[in-house]
């Protein structure tokens, strides 16, 4: 498999989308956030002092998605049609899963603006509640599907690694 953010000089690049189709493309992504049961009852009540978290981290990872060229050196600046953001709280675990899905239509994917938005989301609930307790695990960050594209459709199955 060639590097394609690569020249043939070893020089960083970003690859040249110009002679591809512009199709619909589509990318979930999910990860999670490990918290105290002092932080998840916070969050769950809305009493943290720095405000509504799970509203604060769902425009942040909203504007994560729209910003990921700004911070991802090599992907490319997209016209995003549609990027949503959902919480699912989990008690058993006292976690909390960001879903977010992107659309856009063009000539490369979202699967980096899902990414993002989920990160920027998850670093915003840490940011939020740290004044609480500082022992928070973000993890299993990763891609779940995306559609569109050369490559077709991906769906993430089996183990995390």
């Amino acid at each position: 498999m060639d590097f394609t953010h690569f020249d043939a000089q070893g020089n960083a690049r970003m690859v040249d989308v110009s002679d591809k189709a512009i199709t619909a493309r589509t990318a979930v992504a999910e990860g999670t956030i490990a918290v105290s049961e002092e932080v998840f009852r916070a969050v769950e009540g809305k009493t943290v002092k720095k405000g509504d978290v799970l509203t604060v981290a769902q425009v942040a990872g909203i504007l994560g998605c729209k910003r990921t060229s700004d911070l991802i050196p090599m992907c490319h600046l997209l016209n995003l049609t549609n990027a949503t953001l959902t919480f699912e709280l989990l008690p058993d675990s006292f976690e909390i899963r960001a879903i977010c899905t992107v659309r856009t239509e063009g000539k490369t994917g979202v699967e980096m603006e899902a990414l993002t938005g989920v990160s920027v989301a998850l670093l915003t609930i840490y940011d939020m509640c740290k004044a609480i307790d500082k022992r928070m695990v973000l993890k299993e960050i990763h891609l779940l599907e995306k559609h569109g594209g050369k490559s077709g459709d991906f769906f993430f199955e089996g183990e995390k690694t």
